[in-house]
C-alpha cells in the first residue's frame, strides 16, 4: 500500500538499531534460509524466534504441533514446526523475540494452505535437533516482518485457504451486540461471544470487517484497556478472507497477533501518516451495522414496503401458530461448509467446496407460521435457530428416525417431528433477518436466525454476523491436511427460502389460534 507522495507508510522490517544484516562469514557451518532444501541438514541456523503458537486439529481436538515464526540476519522468514513428543524438551528456553542458534534439522515442504511464510520449507525440528539462545550475538537480526495487502488483493484470494497475510488501517469497533465509538470493553461479554468485529479501513480502500477470534480477541482487549488515550491504528498479522454475507470479512487465525498505534514501526508510520490526514480517519462507518429494534409482525411487512429499505435484523416477539406442511423441515448440507449439497450420479457433491463424496448433515430449515396482535408471517428457522426452538440437532432427529425406520430408503424425507409440533402455541423473541429476497418481493418469508430470551434486551447486529459459526477454531496446521472448524451457514437466499410464501401460503399454514 502506496502513500499519496509514493513513499509507503508501512515498513516491512524492523531492525533494532536500523543497520544492514551484517555477514555470517566468521561461522562457516551457518546456512541462510534461502538456502534450505528438503531433506535432512546437519548443519547451523541462527534466527530470531518471532512467534510460535500451538495448532490442534479442530475436529479431532488433538495437538497437531507447535508452530513457529522465524527470520534470519538476511531478512528471510521462514515457518518452524516441532511435533507433539518434542514440545517440552524445547519449550522452556523459547522466548518470543530472542535470537537463537539450532544444530540437525530437518526441511520439510511448506504446506499450500494457510501459510504464514512465503518459503517452500519448513524447519522441523528432528530427533539430534539441538536449541540454545544466542544472547551475545554481534549480528542484528530483523525484529519482525509484516505481509501487507491491499483491498483488491484480499478480495481476490477470499475463500482460496491461500497465504494468511497481515492488514492494517484505522478502526471502530463492534463488541459483540455493540458499536462502541470510545470502547470500553467487557472481557467477560467477549469470552460468551468469542470473537470481536473491527472495521477497519485502510488509506486507499473501503472498510474491510475484520474478526478477532478467542485469543485474538481476548489479547486485542487487554492490549486496548492498557492504552490511557483510545487506540485509532491497528494491525493485525495472518488473517484469513473470506466472502460472508457478499462481504469482505478478515478473520483471525491461531497465529495472529495484535499491534496498536505505537507498538511496532509499521503502526508508527501509519499513525504519523492517519495524523497528516486526518480526515481519513473520519472515513470510517459502520452503516452496516444495525440495531435490532423490536418490530411487530406489521412494522415488519411495513418497513420492507419502504423504498429506503435495506437488509437488516430486528427482534419480533410472536406465538407459534404451526408448523408449515408441503415443505421440508431440513435440509442436508455438507460437512463441512453447512451449504446445501447436491445429489451427483452415485454421491453427495458441494458446490461451494468443490467436492464429491461429501458428507451429509442435516440441518433445520422449518417454516413455521406465527402471529402477534398485528399480523401473520411465516419465519423460516435455519441452523441453529431450529436447535434453539426445539432443544435438539436436526440431524439427531432425522438419524433417530431412519434408526426407527430401516425399511425407508435414503430418498425418503422425514416428516415433521414431534420436538417443532409440540411448540405450537408457545410464544418467543425471534431475531429475524429482513434479506434482499424480501425487499425485492421474491419472498415474504422472514429468516429467522436466533431464539432469543423473552426478557433480552434489544442488540445490535452486523449484516455478516449471521454467518460466523459459533466456533472460531480455524486453526493454521501443518502438514497437507488442513481442516478448517470455521463453518458458513447455509444463506437465507437458500432454494427452500426463495419461494415466495403469499397470503394463500399463510392461509393453509393457520389453525385456530391459542392463547399467549
Amino acid at each position: 500500500m502506496a502513500k499519496p507522495n509514493g513513499k509507503s507508510p508501512l515498513s516491512s522490517a524492523m531492525k533494532p538499531d536500523g543497520k544492514s544484516p551484517l555477514s555470517s562469514a566468521f561461522d562457516e557451518k551457518v546456512m541462510f534460509f534461502k538456502d534450505v532444501s528438503l531433506g535432512p541438514h546437519e548443519t547451523q541456523l541462527r534466527f530470531r524466534l518471532i512467534h510460535f503458537w500451538e495448532a490442534w486439529n479442530p475436529v479431532k481436538k488433538t495437538l497437531i504441533g507447535l508452530e513457529m515464526l522465524l527470520i534470519d540476519e538476511q531478512g528471510t522468514v521462514m515457518q518452524g514446526f516441532i511435533s507433539p513428543g518434542r514440545i517440552q524438551k524445547y519449550l522452556p528456553d523459547m522466548k518470543r523475540g530472542l535470537v537463537y542458534k539450532l544444530n540437525n534439522f530437518y526441511g520439510s515442504k511448506n504446506k499450500t494452505v494457510y501459510r504464514v511464510a512465503d518459503h517452500t520449507a519448513i524447519v522441523s525440528f528432528s530427533w539430534n535437533s539441538e536449541l540454545s539462545a544466542l544472547h551475545d550475538c554481534p549480528t542484528p537480526f530483523d525484529e519482525d516482518r509484516f505481509r501487507f495487502h491491499s483491498y483488491e488483493e484480499f478480495q481476490a484470494n477470499c475463500d482460496l485457504k491461500g497465504d494468511l497475510y497481515d492488514v492494517v488501517g484505522h478502526m471502530k469497533l463492534v463488541n459483540g451486540q455493540s458499536l462502541i465509538e470510545h470502547p470500553v470493553l467487557d472481557e467477560v461479554e467477549i469470552a460468551k461471544s468469542r470473537h470481536l468485529l473491527v472495521h477497519v479501513q485502510s488509506h486507499e480502500g473501503p472498510v474491510m470487517k475484520l474478526y478477532l477470534w478467542d485469543q485474538a480477541a481476548t489479547e486485542f482487549c487487554k492490549k486496548f484497556k492498557s492504552y490511557e488515550k483510545t487506540p485509532t491504528v491497528l494491525l493485525v498479522t495472518t488473517v484469513n478472507t473470506k466472502i460472508l454475507g457478499g462481504t469482505l470479512a478478515l478473520s483471525s487465525m491461531s497465529p495472529s497477533r495484535v499491534f496498536m498505534d505505537y507498538d511496532v514501526q509499521p503502526t508508527i508510520d501509519y499513525f504519523g501518516w492517519l495524523d497528516s490526514n486526518p480526515e481519513i480517519a473520519n472515513e470510517v462507518n459502520a452503516v452496516v451495522v444495525t440495531k435490532r429494534e423490536p418490530l411487530t409482525i406489521g412494522e415488519i411487512f411495513s418497513y420492507i414496503k419502504q423504498d429506503s429499505a435495506k437488509e437488516a435484523f430486528f427482534e419480533c416477539t410472536a406465538t407459534i401458530d404451526d408448523v408449515v406442511h408441503g415443505s421440508s423441515w431440513y435440509y442436508i448440507s455438507c460437512s463441512g461448509c453447512n451449504t446445501k449439497v447436491t445429489k451427483g450420479p452415485t454421491s453427495l457433491m458441494c458446490t461451494k467446496c468443490g467436492k464429491v463424496n461429501v458428507a451429509g448433515v442435516a440441518q433445520y430449515r422449518a417454516r413455521i407460521s406465527v402471529y402477534d396482535n398485528s399480523d401473520q408471517a411465516v419465519f423460516v428457522l435455519l441452523g441453529d435457530a431450529g436447535r434453539e426452538l426445539t432443544g435438539k440437532h436436526a440431524s439427531e432427529i432425522v438419524s433417530s428416525y431412519f434408526e426407527a425406520n430401516e425399511n425407508q430408503g435414503v430418498n425418503h424425507e422425514v416428516p415433521v417431528p414431534e420436538a417443532l409440533i409440540s411448540t405450537i402455541g408457545q410464544t418467543h423473541k425471534f431475531c429475524v433477518k429482513v434479506t434482499e429476497h424480501n425487499l425485492s418481493g421474491k419472498t415474504r418469508a422472514i429468516t429467522g436466525t436466533k431464539i432469543l430470551s423473552l426478557d433480552t434486551p434489544p442488540a445490535t447486529e452486523t449484516l455478516v454476523g449471521n454467518h460466523i459459526a459459533a466456533t472460531s477454531e480455524e486453526t493454521l496446521q501443518t502438514g497437507n491436511n488442513v481442516c478448517e472448524a470455521s463453518k458458513s451457514r447455509v444463506d437465507s437466499a437458500d432454494e427452500g427460502n426463495k419461494r415466495t410464501c403469499d397470503s394463500a401460503e399463510i392461509e393453509k399454514a393457520k389453525r385456530p389460534k391459542r392463547g399467549n
